[in-house]
């Protein structure tokens, strides 16, 4: 297969390039650093935002996998507001655009999104069907209703862009859970491993996670898959609350004791940080119930588990650094 990844010099977008060209497939990512890492796939680069001879990868190709948007991992200035929007929005037209002139567009588009999309509960767990979208929930900071604007405001232009004769699925998906550096689990694991892996908030707030072999487990059935389009839940079928999620993980590294953090202090703390509370205080409670429907079967469906591979598979890459 040959597979384009726009956007992939993220760690999601290596992710899923090295899994990928290890099993044989022809893997393009297109970036905008012409001066990056060499890596064993090829590189083309691109501006994220208009046609360039960059479209003409997709021609023949076997699938589009659109990874392109700002991080999210910042303060919502009005500036960093406009770049995180514009980003995901430019790129994705400009894909759209791309495919549109193609005389052998990919049949299948992965389009990324973002369980953020849900609206911040604890009564009940959002899925496809019933699942609540957010934009209008009571109480809700400003911060984050703005992050539910934007992914739906990229779920529809992807779904404006969208060709008749290429399936468009829509990743909505949650936290991935790799041992790679600088990603979500080695940035939790560093708080728990100096002794602040405690609960956030109240810690009422639930956590959805999927650790990274049942996220590439779940491309390829969306890959393969030709009746799935549409919004796909990518997530591990056990969300649980915070408080439970800090203490599995301090347990599956060896730690007893992590301190809270209340909410005032994360205030402080993300403010340093330069970035925003939303992503731990939001209540994330997501299920995948399409991919169950579709059979698919999780290799770490309970955080615990999951939790002591990744740490496991983290000490072996870094040891106790």
């Amino acid at each position: 297969m040959k597979i384009i990844l726009p956007g992939g010099s993220g760690q999601i977008g290596k992710l899923l390039a090295r899994h990928f060209h290890a099993r044989g497939d022809e893997v393009v990512v297109l970036g905008r650093n012409p001066q990056a890492p060499p890596e064993p796939w090829r590189t083309v680069v691109w501006d994220g935002a208009q046609a360039g001879d960059w479209a003409d990868e997709l021609e023949g190709a076997d699938a589009l996998i659109n990874l392109a948007g700002r991080s999210v991992n910042c303060r919502y200035s009005a500036a960093n507001r406009a770049a995180i929007m514009n980003s995901r929005l430019d790129s994705t037209r400009a894909v759209g655009a791309a495919l549109a002139a193609c005389a052998a567009p990919p049949p299948v588009w992965l389009q990324s999104s973002t369980a953020t999309i849900y609206a911040h509960r604890f009564d009940a767990a959002n899925d496809e069907a019933g699942g609540l979208v957010g934009g209008a929930d009571a109480g809700a900071p400003d911060a984050w209703r703005f992050s539910t604007e934007v992914a739906k405001a990229w779920e529809a232009a992807a779904e404006e862009a969208a060709l008749g004769g290429t399936r468009l699925v829509l990743m909505r998906s949650a936290m991935v859970m790799s041992p790679d550096r600088g990603g979500v689990f080695d940035t939790l694991l560093g708080l728990a491993r100096r002794g602040l892996g405690g609960r956030a908030g109240d810690g009422r707030q639930f956590v959805s996670w999927i650790h990274e072999t049942d996220f590439l487990r779940a491309i390829d059935l969306l890959l393969d898959r030709a009746e799935l389009c549409g919004a796909v839940n990518i997530a591990s079928p056990n969300p649980l609350p915070n408080e439970a999620f800090m203490r599995a993980l301090r347990a599956a590294w060896g730690i007893r004791f992590g301190l809270p953090a209340p909410r005032p202090l994360l205030e402080i703390g993300a403010l340093l940080m330069r970035t925003e509370t939303e992503l731990v205080l939001k209540s994330r409670r997501v299920v995948p119930a399409r991919l169950l429907d579709a059979g698919m079967g999780f290799e770490f469906a309970e955080w615990a588990g999951a939790a002591e591979d990744l740490c496991e598979r983290w000490r072996s890459r870094h040891g106790t650094e």
